[in-house]
């Protein structure tokens, strides 16, 4: 199973205590047994957690994606001030600690927008999380319009990595960061594009259909 290398001092100082443990039954005798057992089993869910599975990228460049794994909590028009400057619509993926935590791009197009801001840590399915919590937004322009996909920390989440820097080019399904331990991703779109999901489903990051780009109407 391959893992994202972000899990790995995770995995390994999981690993070691591990293994250290197991040695220290020989010594100590049977009651460390139970601690080498819970170590053994928290150095497999901290790897199962960090897994990074290999997903065929689509053919089809026109279409939206899913950038998480997860499942769709709200699908909602509202007013983006900082990348579309108006009225856009924003797709919710909620990953709770069981889901796959890399992200992936969207759609085929150029990093044009990247921006970090720190922040607050409310639940990630809370609606103010969007706005107040840790976030990390990449935009992005294909040539249907703009896209933007935010990766946002929750409530126990602290770390959020985004991979690609300006001006980066970006293939549909691409590896594009990984939040630890539970956390939230929007994506946004123009409102006129045609959406392919409804609130509930549960998408897999880079296969499942979100959207399609459509041009606007005269």
């Amino acid at each position: 199973m391959k893992c994202a290398r972000e899990g790995y001092p995770f995995i390994i100082i999981c690993l070691v205590s591990a293994i250290l443990a197991w040695l220290a039954t020989f010594v100590l005798g049977l009651w460390i047994y139970i601690i080498a057992v819970l170590l053994s089993v928290l150095t497999i869910l901290v790897a199962w957690f960090f897994r990074d599975p290999e997903r065929d990228r689509p053919a089809d460049q026109d279409i939206v994606v899913a950038p998480a794994d997860g499942k769709i909590i709200a699908i909602n028009e509202i007013h983006e001030p900082s990348f579309f400057d108006g009225p856009c619509r924003r797709v919710t993926i909620f990953l709770s600690i069981f889901n796959v935590h890399i992200q992936r791009a969207p759609i085929e197009g150029k990093v044009i927008h990247k921006y970090y801001k720190n922040g607050e840590y409310l639940a990630a399915w809370n609606e103010k999380s969007s706005e107040k919590n840790e976030q990390s937004s990449l935009g992005i322009a294909t040539q249907h319009g703009s896209v933007m996909v935010r990766q946002i920390a929750g409530l126990i989440a602290r770390r959020i990595v985004t991979y690609p820097e300006l001006d980066a080019i970006l293939e549909p399904g691409e590896r594009i960061g990984l939040i630890r331990f539970g956390s939230r991703v929007d994506l946004f779109i123009p409102t006129h594009w045609k959406i392919e999901c409804k609130v509930g489903d549960k998408p897999l990051g880079g296969v499942t259909v979100l959207a399609k780009p459509l041009p606007l109407s005269n």
